[in-house]
């Protein structure tokens, strides 16, 4: 692998028109639009998304506290909640006042679950209609409201029993579920804008080359053939060929390589990398839908797309809640009828049955054990976007990693220096190095310097400073001529090269000569996380099988897999086929986590059943990502399993109390102990107090757990 080249700092021959300084104002405004046009209308669609996932976040907490308030005297006022605590309240119009209240309320605070009903039973593209938790509630409320009207009105009066409105018990229904779904969408991350992000990195402004001079074009107007000047340091507009120039361009987050990858005449560049120290001139090849960034969003949104179908255990729950609270209220209302009992009696069995059915409890039993464990988990640097992957992460079988800064730091570091002669000792090498290396901004030269300030060496100044056009640099330190290159080099000259230098896949070498002769030599490699091994071995102890796919070269990824002990390791590796690597693993039944930190991770991350982004990494990934490790600890994702299991298991058990209470007092709602036994209402209400509060204590016993 040759070292870093030349950098090419002289000026093009090209003059800029003064229209170029002219329209400055004009290129800021069109660079805008070009970001728009180049997302073909997705990067629109996902921030109209995210704002209005926000402002549904604010209106129901809006609700929420307008129903609260309107609800305190709704309570207060109720002949039901007096009998239940034991005082008496009663006046002209009391029951006019709390029916408009409680229709402010049922229209205000139901609004929501009364159009999430329409939703969830509207016929979907993949399947028939999934009622959910929406649909739930809004029959509850609905079944409360009309009866409470129809007996505020009178129209049940001189029934066997006094019938009594449901209004304080709508109202606080209202207000819970309210509050869990406000709890709920504020815990889970809102919709993901990574496909926007994956635009932005596209510079939206070129240098496009007419003749002999150079004008500022918007890149949106290049065409196949035009060609474009790449200065040093900026990003790449378009997929094109170089040339003329050489250069190491930075391809890293977009298709894994470590290393700067060499640029000269008749090479490929891709849109979105950084050019290096050189200047490139590209001819544009592909641009706009055919460009390598925008096969990159297709997937990603074809991923997340297929993706969102599952639905949360919560809903599921709700589902078969909804069908138990009709059929059981319509059985109710039929068999007291068959038995001989009034209209009045009937239907307020099967209120109470109906409203019964739909567990206060429920409505805080998950949005409280997710609030907790993702304040919890983000204490312990999971930053958890996705819950529905969060609660399923306990099913991981096999995760894939991708290697450069997830496995790896992302960075050169020493890994050996050897000094060739007895005249030059090794830190006496490692500052000569360094001190030419300084004036350089590429990785390896960078990753030489960080080592020498690390072992504290004083770094003196140089003089002549220069570069040899992909090989290396050289200069003048302390009166000696140092030259650090490739190997590459080294041939050239005909100078041996030394026996034991190649002794890693993983390593990059440079060699030193001073003064003609051939003084020693430095390894670099992409340093390895000093947990990664850890986390793997713990991985696997769970059994869960641990693969890596990585872009860097199939050397440099066996010396990685080998010194960690994985599974196996998929090198070369471009996004598409990591994508179809993980697809190929859920074909065989695994259930896959995929963790990484660059764009050319961002299709497998939205296919993955659980993606999980290192918090180093860029916005593209992280946006992508199900759960983001904000300290890019490998070990952070045996601690996400872990969680994930403790998680789900509370929610198992609040579950399992909010529909067991249902178990048992719908029967008893519905008179199946009559006439020894009758659930009233009030009864009911209380027992749903208890459920409630029970369900909220033991969601916070994972608070405990999980510290």
């Amino acid at each position: 692998m040759e070292h870093h080249p030349a950098g090419n700092h002289s000026k093009p021959a090209f003059t800029d028109p003064k229209e170029a300084h002219d329209s400055q104002q004009h290129h800021a405004n069109m660079a805008h639009m070009h970001h728009e046009h180049m997302a073909t209308g997705l990067s629109r669609h996902n921030r109209h998304g995210e704002h209005e996932h926000q402002a549904m976040i604010t209106d129901f907490l809006r609700r929420f506290w307008v129903c609260v308030v309107l609800s305190l005297p709704v309570v207060a006022l109720s002949m039901m909640f007096q009998q239940l605590v034991g005082y008496h309240l009663d006046f002209a119009y009391r029951e006019w006042i709390v029916l408009v209240l409680a229709t402010i309320i049922y229209g205000y605070g139901g609004w929501p679950f009364l159009t999430g009903l329409v939703s969830e039973l509207r016929p979907h593209q993949a399947g028939p209609p999934r009622p959910g938790m929406m649909t739930l509630v809004a029959v509850a409320i609905t079944t409360a409201y009309v009866y409470s009207v129809v007996v505020s009105l009178g129209w049940l009066r001189g029934t066997e029993r006094g019938p009594m409105d449901f209004f304080w018990e709508l109202a606080t229904l209202i207000d819970i579920m309210l509050l869990g779904h406000y709890l709920e969408m504020k815990s889970v991350a809102g919709a993901s804008h990574s496909l926007e992000l994956i635009v932005q990195m596209l510079p939206s402004m070129a240098h496009k080359v007419d003749g002999n001079t150079l004008n500022d074009s918007n890149v949106s107007m290049l065409v196949t053939g035009d060609r474009v000047l790449i200065r040093p340091g900026e990003r790449i507009p378009v997929d094109g060929e170089v040339m003329e120039g050489s250069s190491a361009v930075n391809e890293s987050m977009l298709t894994g390589e470590s290393v700067p990858v060499q640029k000269s005449a008749r090479s490929t560049v891709i849109a979105g990398s950084v050019n290096g120290e050189g200047s490139l001139t590209v001819r544009v090849t592909r641009k706009g839908e055919d460009s390598y960034l925008h096969k990159v969003i297709h997937m990603v949104q074809e991923a997340q797309n297929t993706k969102s179908q599952t639905q949360t255990l919560a809903d599921r729950a709700a589902g078969w809640l909804t069908i138990l609270s009709l059929s059981g209220g319509f059985f109710t209302l039929i068999a007291w009828l068959w038995t001989g009992h009034d209209v009045a009696f009937a239907v307020e069995r099967m209120v109470t049955v109906m409203v019964t059915a739909c567990p206060h409890a429920l409505g805080v039993a998950i949005p409280l054990v997710v609030a907790i464990s993702t304040a919890i988990s983000a204490q312990k640097g999971l930053l958890i976007r996705n819950r529905t992957a969060f609660e399923e992460a306990r099913k991981i079988t096999a995760i894939v990693f991708d290697k450069t800064g997830t496995l790896t730091k992302g960075e050169f570091g020493v890994t050996r220096i050897k000094a060739l002669t007895n005249t030059t000792d090794e830190a006496t090498l490692l500052r000569m190095t360094a001190a030419v290396e300084q004036h350089s901004q590429h990785p390896i030269a960078q990753g030489i310097v960080r080592e020498a300030r690390k072992r504290g060496a004083i770094i003196p100044a140089v003089q002549h400073f220069q570069s040899i056009t992909g090989k290396g640099v050289s200069a003048t330190v302390n009166d000696r001529q140092v030259v650090v290159v490739s190997p590459g080099y080294l041939k050239e000259k005909n100078i041996g090269l030394p026996s034991d230098a190649f002794t890693s896949g993983a390593e990059t070498v440079v060699f030193v000569l001073i003064d003609n002769q051939l003084m020693g030599y430095i390894a670099l490699a992409d340093a390895i996380r000093e947990d990664a091994k850890g986390a793997v071995q713990r991985l696997q102890s769970s059994g869960i099988n641990v693969y890596m796919a990585t872009g860097d070269n199939q050397k440099v990824a066996e010396a990685v897999a080998q010194e960690l002990g994985l599974d196996k390791v998929y090198a070369n590796v471009l996004p598409d086929q990591k994508v179809n690597l993980v697809k190929d693993l859920q074909q065989q039944g695994q259930f896959v986590a995929m963790t990484g930190d660059g764009v050319n991770d961002a299709p497998a991350l939205a296919q993955a059943d659980v993606g999980i982004a290192v918090g180093s990494g860029t916005d593209v990934a992280a946006e992508t990502a199900d759960i983001i490790l904000v300290t890019s600890n490998p070990t952070d994702i045996t601690n996400l399993v872990d969680f994930g299991k403790a998680t789900y298991s509370k929610m198992i058990q609040n579950l399992l109390w909010a529909t067991g209470y249902n178990v048992v007092t719908i029967p008893l709602a519905a008179g199946v102990l009559y006439p020894n036994f009758l659930l009233s209402p009030t009864i009911g209400a209380l027992l749903m107090s208890v459920s409630t509060v029970v369900v909220a204590f033991n969601a916070q016993l994972l608070r405990r757990q999980l510290t």
